[in-house]
């Protein structure tokens, strides 16, 4: 059944028309995404659909009585605490329930007919009760407020209170609560940590509701849509399809699309021809039965529907980061961190240790301490304890995550010119290859946007040529066709790399390693999200099997450390092809079986020491720790193996 059309809807501000005959239907459950590049008409639509603004032509229709939810904007909860925006959702089955407490007490003082009376009523206010789900209250809140990750302590703070992320994920919350039948979400993953994202992911894909939703988290629409409505040039397109297909049938569809063009403008130049042909043959011969058929010709030709000309290549950022010299071998070293805030610990003996080349993705949840860590690195702060230590020639280059632009009315021009000591010439020119063309750069830094902001000081830090890039959550505010050319520079940078990011899609796309905060511990594997997902999964299967068969224990004994948290990371410093070694800087150099024998020794030592951990008896019920211990055996015999067969090609050569 139809939940909400929309038909050749047009919106105009001024004299710009945003949206141009907009068409497309979303039936009951679907799960759509609603895409396109910064300025493309998303908020406009997403307006339009919510009811906020009316269209200037066309119309949207919704399905007569259906409930619905709308995420743009933080409510107005001012003098309630988070737990009464969460129960607020339940206002009727709360009113229902107090009413139950109180017929009870009526009850307990009333005889005879009163009685009746009562318990009739009672009956009927309890079976209300129940249709409205009142039994499942409070199990509905604490899944929703803990999936969130919204702390039990958290939900008796005021709503006024908390920071404008803390708001965006109650909303959130009380907007999942209230099980409305379309659901509109513009940018939900926003503020989410990664395990709160996964769990909306499950969510949205469960629920029977229709949901709508704007994002450019690649991950969470790969995950959640089944239908993408694309925005492009004020006009919509509509693909039955996930987002990854999606990509695909895209790019299929332009070239078609393309040929289409081509061959029509080949038959558009024939008519054209032809009525020239036939007007010159009637001017020779004087003869009006050649006007009559160019004439006849034309009408013909402006009757034909024309293939728009597709865009093939839409503009992108030119970006292109360069380092002025290389670092040495060991770029960023730490050693034993410890770092605490009002008496909640951080860090706690975080060891890790960066190579030249080597690009690294630091993750955890909310307030696990990865700005921190960061501005330890930049000498902001200091670390309680430990060392933590820059190589050689280092030069740092750093993107703060929500850096605020000058308040005063500096041009983005002049704002480039300063701070990337430049010519107005060239800083144009620059400036251009990051979208801002023509009168954009003279737009005040203070007014642009999010995207605009992003783009603006990264142009600023190519200048800056570092050979270390800091990178606090650095596809913040860029839609997917900048963060795709982000991440294309990226990879193609020779530099080091340390990035906070809770873009799952970008980490796959660009880290070699995770840097993942745990509990106050700095735990290295290496690869993407995805793989430091299967990591875990394998440590909670053996922590689960573990459990089971040994049962938990009433009282842990700390078991013995067995090396510094991310030991495994050191045997992953290079990769060997063909005899020869290739650092993750691209320098090649010839491999020495020599290094590759220590290093297989020494794992073989740290699984030895493991395997003597795991067979005591003293550990035996301490299930988290042995599943860890598992974990890191069966990475280290991994590696094991791939060193043994380059050990074995080096010998055969």
């Amino acid at each position: 059944m139809l939940m909400m059309g929309c038909h050749q809807v047009k919106k105009f501000y001024g004299a710009e028309e945003v949206l141009h005959e907009v068409s497309f239907d979303v039936y009951e459950g679907e799960k759509v995404g609603l895409l396109g590049g910064n300025g493309a008409g998303k908020s406009t639509l997403f307006r339009l659909l919510a009811g906020a603004e009316p269209p200037d032509e066309g119309t949207v229709s919704l399905r007569r009585g259906a409930r619905v939810g709308v995420l743009d904007q933080i409510p107005d909860y001012s003098g309630n605490t988070v737990e009464d925006v969460l129960s607020g959702v339940f206002v009727e089955a709360l009113e229902l329930q107090a009413r139950l407490r109180e017929l009870e007490g009526e009850m307990s003082r009333a005889e005879g007919a009163a009685l009746e009376r009562l318990l009739k009523e009672y009956g009927e206010a309890q079976e209300r009760f129940e249709h409205a789900g009142g039994y499942e209250i409070q199990s509905k809140i604490d899944a929703v407020a803990s999936g969130l990750g919204i702390s039990p302590g958290q939900r008796q703070r005021s709503f006024a209170e908390l920071s404008g992320g803390e708001k965006t994920k109650v909303s959130l919350a009380a907007l999942l609560l209230g099980e409305a039948d379309l659901l509109l979400l513009d940018e939900p993953t926003n503020h989410l940590d990664m395990d709160a994202a996964a769990w909306l992911e499950g969510f949205i894909r469960d629920s029977s509701a229709t949901i709508i939703v704007v994002s450019h988290d690649r991950y969470f629409l790969t995950q959640t849509v089944e239908k993408v409505i694309e925005l492009e040039d004020g006009e919509a397109t509509v693909y039955p399809c996930g987002y990854a297909a999606y990509r695909e049938e895209k790019e299929a569809r332009l070239l078609r699309q393309f040929a289409e063009y081509k061959e029509q403008q080949k038959v558009i130049k024939q008519m054209k021809d032809a009525i020239k042909r036939l007007i010159e043959w009637g001017k020779q011969g004087d003869n009006p039965k050649f006007f009559r058929k160019a004439a006849s010709m034309q009408k013909a030709l402006d009757r034909m529907e024309k293939v728009k000309r597709p865009v093939m290549d839409r503009p992108a950022m030119g970006l292109n980061l360069q380092t002025e010299e290389r670092t040495g071998e060991e770029v960023l070293i730490l050693e034993a961190i410890r770092k605490a805030y009002d008496g909640r610990t951080l860090l706690h003996g975080a060891d890790a240790l960066l190579r030249y080349g080597e690009r690294a993705a630091l993750i955890g949840g909310n307030g696990a301490g990865k700005t921190t860590l960061m501005r330890m690195v930049l000498g902001l702060e200091e670390p309680d304890g430990g060392s933590l230590r820059l190589g050689s020639r280092v030069r740092v280059g750093y993107l703060a995550q929500e850096e605020a632009p000058p308040a005063d009315r500096t041009s983005v021009l002049d704002y480039y010119k300063e701070h990337a000591n430049m010519e107005e010439g060239e800083a144009r020119g620059r400036l251009a290859k990051f979208l801002f063309y023509g009168k954009d750069v003279f737009k005040p830094v203070a007014g642009l946007s999010g995207g605009e902001w992003s783009r603006l000081r990264l142009a600023v830090l190519m200048r800056q040529k570092p050979n270390l890039l800091l990178l606090d959550e650095p596809t913040n505010h860029l839609d997917i066709a900048s963060r795709e050319a982000l991440e294309e520079a990226l990879e193609e940078y020779d530099g080091t790399i340390l990035a906070v990011s809770h873009d799952r899609f970008f980490i796959n796309r660009i880290a070699q390693r995770i840097w993942a905060l745990e509990g106050g511990q700095l735990v290295a594997t290496l690869g993407g999200y995805d793989d430091y997902r299967e990591e875990r999964r394998k440590a909670e299967r053996a922590v689960a099997a573990l459990a089971e068969g040994t049962g938990s224990a009433a009282g842990r004994t700390k078991p013995p450390a067995l090396g510094a948290p991310g030991a495994a990371d050191h045997a992953d410093r290079s990769r060997t092809v063909g005899g020869r070694e290739t650092s993750r800087g691209g320098a090649t150099r010839r491999a020495d079986p020599a290094k590759l024998e220590r290093e297989i020794a020494a794992l073989e030592e740290r699984t030895a020491e493991l395997g003597r951990a795991l067979s005591d008896p003293a550990h035996a019920l301490d299930a988290q720790q042995l599943g860890e211990w598992l974990a890191e055996q069966e990475r280290l015999d991994a590696q094991i193996d791939a060193l043994t067969e380059e050990w074995l090609a080096l010998a055969e050569n």
